[in-house]
């Protein structure tokens, strides 16, 4: 691409038979540098804006990429969160039921246990008793032969 200041410095041969005017080609080229000026300055600074946007799309993008990946990870970690409370939470339910029925067992193990005591309990109150009930019968037996023998 030409630049103003190419086009500002061509020289044209000069012929004098059927040749343009000097100041007419003169003057056009001042025209036409002119505004070729202004619009290579207008696509310079298009081209460096364009530059600039490019640059900011990419940061963007960049930006937009780290953004997916936080969220992925986000959304990784919490379901690995809910996953592990899920497992604490099943771990606490088990441990509890386990416990329960160690207390359920341990009460069922006393129960027995005071269940035989009260066995054991009544059979000594029946031993206890018959023992009572001999023991009344000889002091009966032995009032009646102190009562026939006065």
């Amino acid at each position: 691409m030409l630049t103003p200041l190419e086009i500002e410095n061509k020289k044209f041969a000069k012929q004098m038979v059927n040749g343009y005017s000097v100041e007419e080609v003169d003057q056009f080229l001042d025209d036409l540098t002119e505004d070729y000026t202004k619009i290579y300055k207008e696509n310079t600074e298009i081209k460096a804006k364009l530059e600039e946007l490019e640059e900011n799309v990419s940061r963007y993008k960049t930006i937009e990429n780290t953004l997916q990946s936080t969220l992925v990870i986000a959304q990784k970690t919490a379901e690995d969160t809910k996953n592990v409370a899920r497992e604490q939470a099943d771990q606490i339910i088990k441990q509890a039921e386990n416990e329960a029925k160690e207390a359920v067992e341990g009460l069922k193990t006393q129960i027995a246990l005071k269940k035989q005591e009260l066995e054991d309990t009544k059979k000594q109150f029946d031993v206890y008793k018959a023992k009572m009930e001999a023991l009344l019968v000889s002091q009966v037996e032995l009032l009646k032969g102190v009562n026939e023998e006065e």
